[in-house]
């Protein structure tokens, strides 16, 4: 009888894996040792595994390059990291050293791209695609911005105020783009999005408006689907109403010549995690260049904005189980030293699940359990994994501390949860460390910020 916690992973998940392996009775994460990590830091714990970000972006840019050059596709990608997913300094540096562009969604990311030049980080030809609602001062800085030498930034008009707002401010000939308002899938509880410009809209708004606009070239159609590209016929069918209006506006716009198709690439949040990127993105790239060929214009330059995808792999959460509760017969409730809630709101706001797995002592027997979090609040639990609707660990035991980790969190959790804030039942915001890999391939820990402070905590409350 296999009763062995390595033994169910074997029969159960397809194990080891790119990012996972057992060692000596311990998992690592690339090969990172994470019960040394736990040791020499403690928990709770956040990591961030920086070389993953890179990793994932060069994999983008092959598949795209790969798909141009089987298609014979004429035209150039451009990756842009979409910032609101990870606004740390850490992500956004380590991401910009792969040649990419930067996608904002508000005024306070124009002050970061101001920051990095300040710091040797961008220089003024650094390309920026402006999108979401533009407030007054989103749009103020845009302008200042475009006046002071930046000339590869791009806004992306979500509604029509805007475009005679930026005329007001830019002294100059500015690029722009147009955000499609795509149609949601059945199950929203809205029809429309609420960001952008209806299709039926776009041409008329364009002949009336920026035809002979002085000093605004249109550049860019955006279009975005919320569910995230699959391969399914309402994403199809959505791609192909864009590229109508692509078509139908480059042969009276000969200067637009890009396609932006926004995020949306999944993450593995399960070891059984199953999607076929390179197909996708062959699919994607064929049918952009099957329809501009029938259609008898020019293919465009194709653009995205990858959030999670770029940053959400590299992120890791692990906990201490420090008790168990027995609620009745069949119930076992395993403590964490941290909060869901805080620190990973994902799992209680949407439901999102992560990547699971213990620390350590992977050769004892296991027990299936529900995780808990310290607050006071009822839906601060963690109770399945998506393989099995249930959660499987090693057998508690006062004697022997069972360590845990959260994969593959790095996206939005942090700015959703609020980082150096105040959390719920004011939960301290944990440790948060760096690794980054030397010439050598050595590991390189830096401490990024330290466990919050209970007086930290109170400052902020007043006290």
């Amino acid at each position: 009888m296999k009763i062995k916690y390595s033994e169910l992973i074997d029969q159960t998940l397809y194990f080891p894996t790119e990012e996972f392996n057992v060692s000596e009775n311990n998992l690592l994460f690339h090969d990172i040792p994470l019960m040394e990590v736990v040791e020499k830091f403690g928990t709770p714990l956040k990591v961030s595994y920086l070389p993953k970000i890179s990793q994932n972006i060069q994999k983008a840019k092959s598949w795209f390059k790969e798909a141009f050059e089987k298609t014979e596709y004429k035209k150039n990608y451009r990756y842009c990291y979409c910032t609101k997913s990870s606004h740390f300094n850490f992500v956004i540096e380590e991401a910009l050293k792969n040649d990419i562009s930067m996608e904002t969604s508000s005024a306070y990311d124009m002050d970061i791209v101001k920051a990095l030049y300040k710091k040797g980080k961008v220089d003024k030809n650094i390309e920026v695609i402006c999108n979401g609602f533009k407030t007054d001062d989103y749009l103020a800085k845009i302008s200042d911005m475009i006046n002071s030498g930046f000339e590869n930034i791009t806004p992306i008009l979500d509604n029509y105020r805007e475009l005679d707002k930026l005329t007001e401010s830019i002294d100059t000939t500015f690029d722009i783009g147009i955000r499609i308002a795509s149609e949601e899938e059945p199950k929203f509880e809205f029809y429309t999005s609420r960001l952008g410009i209806g299709y039926k809209d776009i041409i008329p708004y364009y002949s009336q408006k920026i035809a002979e606009h002085p000093n605004a070239r249109l550049k860019m159609l955006h279009f975005f689907i919320n569910t995230g590209i699959k391969d399914t016929a309402y994403y199809w069918n959505e791609l192909y109403k864009c590229l109508r209006v692509y078509a139908r506006l480059k042969k009276i716009a000969p200067e637009v010549n890009s396609l932006n198709i926004g995020g949306g690439f999944p993450i593995k949040t399960s070891l059984q995690f199953d999607y076929d990127y390179q197909y996708m993105v062959e699919e994607i790239v064929s049918q952009i260049k099957k329809f501009c060929e029938e259609e008898g214009v020019e293919e465009p330059n194709i653009y995205t904005e990858f959030g999670s995808f770029t940053v959400g792999e590299s992120g890791a959460n692990i906990y201490k189980i420090i008790s168990q509760k027995r609620q009745n017969d069949r119930e076992k409730w395993n403590m964490i030293d941290s909060s869901f809630m805080t620190t990973l709101p994902d799992t209680w706001a949407i439901s999102r699940h992560f990547i699971m797995l213990p620390l350590n002592r992977w050769d004892d027997t296991y027990e299936r359990v529900f995780l808990g979090g310290l607050t006071c609040d009822s839906d601060d639990y963690y109770n399945s994994e998506q393989h099995t609707n249930a959660i499987y660990l090693p057998v508690f035991s006062d004697t022997k501390p069972l360590y845990i980790g959260f994969f593959h969190t790095g996206a939005y959790q942090e700015t959703i949860g609020g980082y150096g804030g105040v959390h719920h039942c004011l939960m301290p915001q944990p440790r948060h460390i760096l690794i980054q890999k030397d010439e050598n391939g050595d590991f390189q820990y830096e401490i990024f910020r330290e466990k919050q402070e209970p007086e930290d905590v109170l400052k902020l409350l007043g006290y």
